[in-house]
């Protein structure tokens, strides 16, 4: 166990660092003081990502080039995975992220056997196995498999929606419920959901990091209310003090047409959209909350989500000025 926790000596790799989840990760670990290394594949759109004075260094690298993961691995103590793909900008391309997801996790755990990494932490999404779970969510799940059959440690987090500006399912809810007074609605939205603050989750990839009993495990992480999709769509009406949402339940809408009408009504490309709804119809909430023994946080409600949410927003509906 004394191998697997962090010194103020040791560098932490992180993968995905420019995305959604990543761009924040690396402020708190700045905040934390901790010594990183940011895989880019072009460097420059990393660049200000990481607080003026922290010890980051940036280094050019492929998830789907192993000779630059080997590199970028040298002499790193924990990694950070929070590459994801979710398919094209076309519904055309939706069968090709899963195979391409699983070649990057079988590079990096390929490449962190050869460098002697210690632990790897992953997001993945909440969901169980079986019949009928969707293509993104089992997706998800085989990464993290992948990712526990290495020589490193790995840490497995599993959350369902997150709550935050630039999320692509935070973005479609936002969307849809701002522009959109009356909804016509597919039976996805009586599922049940336990969305998350990204604050949130941030906070718990970092106490993961910091405390090494939670090295081989695999937790579920949620916020404090659970509820369906079409709770989820008032209460973020109530949130944002709009005109009560008059939603109506049409079961016969598949998959695919809501898709096709989340693209119509939101930004959100259909190959990104179709995999996210796809996923509407398998309960995510969590099974247990042992993930609070080893990180002690305040969850965030989430009204006080999306109102932390909206406040990150600079354009999009509700934005004074766009």
């Amino acid at each position: 166990m004394d191998d697997l926790k962090l010194t103020s000596e040791d560098r932490v790799l992180i993968l995905g660092a420019t995305g959604f989840i990543g761009k924040r990760l690396v402020r708190e670990l700045a905040e934390e003081n901790i010594k990183m290394r940011i895989l880019a594949r072009t460097p420059s759109r990393a660049k200000d990502i990481a607080p003026k004075g922290t010890d980051a260094e940036i280094v050019q690298g492929d998830v789907t080039k192993k000779e630059t993961l080997e590199k970028a691995l040298e002499g790193i103590h924990s990694a950070y995975y929070l590459v994801h793909s979710m398919g094209g900008k076309s519904l055309l391309k939706n069968t090709e992220f899963a195979e391409k997801d699983k070649k990057a996790a079988k590079n990096f755990i390929s490449s962190a056997d050869k460098t002697g990494l210690k632990r790897v932490i992953y997001l993945g999404g909440l969901g169980e196995k079986g019949e009928g779970l969707s293509e993104h969510l089992q997706s998800r799940a085989e990464v993290g498999n992948i990712l526990s059959s290495g020589k490193a440690s790995a840490t497995i987090l599993r959350a369902a929606v997150i709550i935050g500006a630039g999320g692509a399912s935070y973005e479609m809810l936002r969307y849809l419920v701002e522009r959109l007074p009356v909804m016509t609605c597919p039976k996805w939205i009586r599922t049940r959901i336990q969305p998350i603050a990204l604050r949130d989750v941030v906070l718990y990839l970092v106490g993961c990091l910091k405390n090494p009993e939670t090295a081989g495990q695999t937790f579920d992480i949620g916020g404090p209310d659970i509820m369906t999709y079409k709770s989820m769509m008032v209460q973020y009406a109530d949130a944002r003090g709009l005109a009560k949402r008059i939603i109506i339940d049409l079961p016969f809408i598949t998959p695919s047409l809501s898709a096709y009408w989340v693209d119509l009504v939101t930004p959100i490309p259909s190959g990104i959209a179709h995999p996210l709804i796809e996923g509407m119809k398998n309960e995510v909430i969590c099974k247990d909350n042992r993930i609070d023994e080893f990180v002690h946080i305040q969850k965030t409600p989430f009204r006080e989500a999306v109102q932390a949410a909206f406040a990150e927003e600079t354009s999009g509906p509700g934005v004074t000025g766009f």
